[in-house]
């Protein structure tokens, strides 16, 4: 993915595009995907970098939904299962197969457990992993030697799926790219332009040298996750909140606090969340929380109260239980839970298409998809082009994702480590700023490697060789070098 090229095709203001998408995310990045390989002509536009925001900083599964079964949304559940078949299969290397334990402490626990997991590999079909079924007491210990001993009964074993989601993000650029998409990050758009109260397209403006562009197109789709309502008061300055935000964070610990390589999920803690315990690139994923009246923001915070929350209740299901001081990383993302606007006579079409995402159009045209999860991404995508291709008037094509190979760079050969505690490697600094649009220290840290979600102190240790080597290949002078590790290490 050349930058300078990608830049270049957006100099003609007067050409028209199909398909424009703001927000490169998972939704976004589906919609192009989609969009582009049926043949429409298209550009996608992200204010920061791909997967920033809560596309980057999700609990890295890729699930049927297992607590869905319990609220009775079959429905729900067949069409994440389905799709996470899908990306199994599309998207090998990124998305493996994962075991997971629901540990009994009480002696109807199995049963109870067992009968709706059955379910979940029934609705899986052809698509399921692995067969569910019951552990006793000594493999389940065997599976997650730092499960609590106590009162455990035996465990549920059931199959899932883990991805690195930032790179799954990165894979279907490249891929949207190669079928002849421009996609670009660190270019936000300012405003929605309209001709005849049609939304004909928007303006935009790069992060860091301040070009401007004038881009026409046939629809425009808003997929900014969170931030979908500033992009839809540009078209209806008084339209109301159809986004609320949810937080969510994970805590990073060492890999021993869990022991093996079976993840464990907690189903229903004292309040009622679920909790997860999932390995990670040889570090142990804690998670996760569902905080309410969050502010929308690309770098939240995590909450005092929410980094208790999980220590705590982590220490319950553990042998040896994990301090403040054992946490390796802390990365919160926004959830963004939807709801759609309401109707307006004779204007607004609006449609619920699933409970996990709400996809509608104004009345000027401009198409919204939000809510969802990665898990779906792909078929809300397929859906978001459907609506599209109807608003702007293209010719209809069906989609062609469903069987669609994500391209996957090939790892370079050994090269000098970037810190001893990390497992990434200088050929790979290299390849995200010469191929992968890495523009930023962040880029580089937090998503082409996911250093600074690994171990924060060996990140900031690295940081400043990492940010001398993107210097020499961007061109970029020491000021800038002291200018981006003030910027990263403040988001830290």
């Amino acid at each position: 993915m050349d930058r300078t090229e990608q830049l270049a095709r957006l100099e003609d203001s007067n050409e028209v595009w199909d398909v424009i998408v703001i927000g490169g995310g998972a939704t976004g990045l589906a919609t192009a995907l989609d969009a582009t390989t049926r043949g429409y002509r298209t550009v996608l536009l992200e204010q920061a970098d791909f997967a920033e925001g809560t596309s980057s900083k999700s609990t890295k599964l890729i699930h049927g939904g297992v607590r869905y079964l319990r609220n009775g949304e079959i429905g729900l559940v067949r069409e994440s299962l389905r799709e996470r078949g899908r990306l199994l299969r599309n998207a090998a290397g990124l998305v493996e197969p994962l075991a997971f334990v629901v540990p009994a402490y009480r002696w109807h626990e199995r049963i109870f457990y067992g009968t709706g997991l059955a379910l979940y590999d029934r609705l899986a079909g052809d698509l399921g992993i692995g067969r569910t079924g019951h552990l006793g007491a000594a493999e389940t210990r065997r599976r997650a030697p730092n499960l609590r001993k106590r009162g455990l009964h035996g465990s549920t074993l059931y199959w899932d799926a883990q991805f690195d989601d930032a790179a799954l993000a990165l894979a279907m650029a490249r891929t949207a790219v190669a079928h002849g998409a421009v996609v670009l990050n660190h270019v936000r758009v300012t405003g929605l332009v309209k001709e005849n109260g049609r939304v004909g397209g928007v303006e935009a403006k790069t992060r860091f040298r301040g070009r401007e562009f004038l881009v026409k197109g046939r629809v425009v789709v808003n997929a900014t996750g969170v931030f979908t309502d500033e992009i839809r008061r540009f078209d209806e300055p008084e339209a109301e909140e159809s986004v609320r935000p949810s937080q969510g964070i994970h805590l990073v610990l060492d890999q021993r606090f869990l022991g093996g390589r079976t993840a464990v999920m907690i189903p229903k803690t004292e309040d009622g969340r679920v909790l997860f315990l999932i390995p990670w690139k040889d570090r142990l994923l804690l998670g996760t929380t569902d905080t309410e009246g969050v502010e929308v923001a690309l770098h939240p915070r995590p909450l005092a109260e929410e980094i208790d929350y999980l220590i705590r209740h982590a220490g319950g299901y553990l042998e040896a239980r994990p301090t403040h001081d054992d946490i390796r990383a802390i990365f919160a993302g926004l959830r963004p839970l939807a709801k759609p606007p309401q109707a307006k006579a004779g204007g607004q079409s609006t449609s619920s298409l699933s409970r996990s995402h709400v996809l509608y159009s104004s009345e000027s045209g401009l198409v919204t998809m939000t809510g969802g999860k990665w898990t779906t991404c792909r078929q809300m995508g397929e859906e978001a082009v459907d609506r599209a291709a109807e608003v702007g008037g293209l010719p209809l094509r069906p989609s062609r994702t469903a069987d669609l190979t994500l391209l996957v760079p090939e790892e370079g050969g050994p090269s000098e480590a970037i810190d001893p505690d990390l497992p990434y490697q200088r050929h790979q600094i290299d390849r995200a700023v010469r191929e992968e649009m890495a523009m930023t220290l962040g880029d580089v840290l937090c998503r082409r490697t996911r250093c600074a979600f690994l171990d924060e102190k060996a990140t900031s240790r690295c940081a400043p060789k990492v940010a001398a080597r993107m210097a020499e290949l961007l061109g970029r002078d020491e000021r800038w070098i002291e200018e981006e590790l003030d910027s990263f290490e403040s988001a830290l």
